[in-house]
């Protein structure tokens, strides 16, 4: 990681303007010599909430989907991956947006306007997103000696610790911003610097966190005070020119529109298979038909310029979201506080995709059903427990179910299988192996090619993809 932390300012023009001055004030300074302290700190936001988009919605996303049912990688690299075979190179992408894309961007925010609050509650909040998001995917990953200016190889901390450090700076997030006061700021692509809304989100995250953990309880607490509503949620929306193909666009449509075009789609998934009426697998009921909901988020083409719904050029993309907190909110409810407050979470969020939630003008046309479920359906022979199993089981399956399907374009799916397979196998969603011959799913993305090749305290080798993390051993 050798030099990981030295400032680079990409596209800042700077116009200083002197008035009513003497002509010859500061004739022999070098106008041409900008350094880091002639940029308003506030302009480093930006940059970071952009690479932050591209960590949470890219690459290794897109991979995450494919290794847990909800892609299908159909020719070239994407097809390799599918297969599990992946080389380091493919992590170099999210390991820099972490960690020279935000984390030196958001410090410097921090150094620079100590007393701004929404500013500190901000920036904290983006850094444990980031490097909690990069121990989730991979494991051990630097952070403890992260940033020290003298310090090129920074040592590699256990997981979990890393994200215990990262729940901790979220509750300082939130200390910050129930401090501030929210202010009009373009800076913030997110919220324009609403600091309510980035106080839930930064509670949804550390519900997020404590699920990874298994921390059932701990996870309901916070997300009680997290996204109450799909406005509220944190999302990177494309505000690119519909007249010009490059620009800020949703980050799947750009690839499928560029030299991605045929490589990866939902063709022949799990979850296009549970959302298919005319499928075994189809996961609708007599309270329950999914139709608009399958056509806007899952009928994804390979040709990105027919894609009308959840991957359309200016459809946003959750990256910290109403339908992760609310179904939290079912899951651990369940599990910490009983069968009763799980199944009225889940009827709740149930209650929203009744109104068309999740369903953009394109699709609104077709059919949706989202009844309440009751106790009953739950019961042996009920309609969500046709084999029987414990009521309570039957309840966690369902709502771990409904985290597969609204989770797409998160992490959610891939957290929730790699967290479950061991622990709760009898309601992990059962998507199969992509590699007949295969014996493993992967649990880990490797580590970056670069830090693996710069800092001496890396791995001499990748772990690999099938070594699981502490988390979930």
């Amino acid at each position: 990681m050798k030099h990981i932390f030295r400032y680079t300012i990409i596209s800042f023009i700077l116009l200083a303007i002197a008035s009513c001055q003497s002509l010859v004030e500061g004739i022999n300074e070098n106008p041409n010599k900008i350094t880091i302290e002639d940029v308003d700190a506030k302009l480093f936001l930006t940059g970071a909430l952009l690479a932050n988009s591209s960590a949470q919605s890219g690459h290794l996303n897109r991979i995450s989907g494919m290794w847990s049912g909800q892609l299908t990688g159909l020719s070239s690299l994407y097809s390799n991956i599918y297969g599990y075979s992946i080389s380091t190179a493919e992590s170099i992408g999210t390991w820099s947006r972490v960690y020279i894309g935000i984390i030196p961007n958001v410090r410097h925010i921090r150094n620079e306007l100590p007393n701004d609050m929404l500013m500190q509650g901000i920036a904290k909040t983006v850094e444990a997103m980031a490097v909690g998001t990069i121990a989730s995917l991979c494991g051990d990953v630097p952070y403890s000696e992260v940033n020290f200016e003298d310090l090129d190889d920074p040592k590699f901390d256990n997981q979990i610790s890393v994200l215990d450090a990262s729940i901790s700076l979220l509750d300082q997030g939130i200390n910050d911003l129930s401090a501030a006061s929210s202010r009009n700021m373009t800076e913030d692509i997110y919220f324009n610097g609403d600091a309510d809304k980035w106080a839930a989100a930064a509670n949804t995250l550390k519900a997020r966190f404590f699920m990874l953990k298994k921390d059932y309880s701990a996870a309901y607490s916070a997300a009680q005070s997290g996204i109450g509503s799909f406005d509220g949620n944190l999302q990177h929306i494309p505000r690119g020119d519909a007249n010009v193909a490059e620009g800020d666009k949703n980050l799947f449509w750009e690839i499928l529109e560029g030299s991605r075009a045929g490589d990866i789609g939902s063709e022949g998934s799990y979850l296009a298979a549970i959302m298919n009426a005319d499928t075994s697998l189809y996961r609708g009921n007599e309270k329950t038909d999914e139709t608009a909901r399958a056509a806007y988020s899952f009928a994804i083409a390979a040709d990105g310029s027919s894609n009308q719904g959840i991957i359309e050029q200016f459809e946003p993309m959750n990256i910290v979201s109403f339908e992760e907190n609310h179904l939290t909110l079912a899951e651990a409810g369940a599990r910490s506080a009983g069968f009763d407050t799980g199944l009225r979470h889940l009827n709740e969020f149930r209650a929203w995709l009744n109104t068309g939630g999740r369903i953009n003008d394109n699709f609104s046309d077709l059919p949706y059903l989202y009844e309440a479920y009751d106790a009953a359906d739950f019961a042996a022979g009920g309609i969500e427990n046709q084999d029987g199993t414990d009521p309570l089981k039957a309840l966690l399956r369902e709502i771990v179910e409904e985290r597969y399907v609204s989770g797409f374009g998160q992490f959610m799916p891939f957290d929730d299988a790699r967290r479950l397979r061991n622990s709760d196998p009898d309601v992990a969603v059962p998507f199969p192996l992509n590699v007949a011959s295969a014996s493993q799913h992967p649990e880990r993305m490797p580590y970056s090619d670069d830090e693996l090749n710069s800092n001496s305290n890396a791995p001499a080798d990748d772990p690999g993809i099938f070594t699981k993390t502490a988390v979930n051993q």
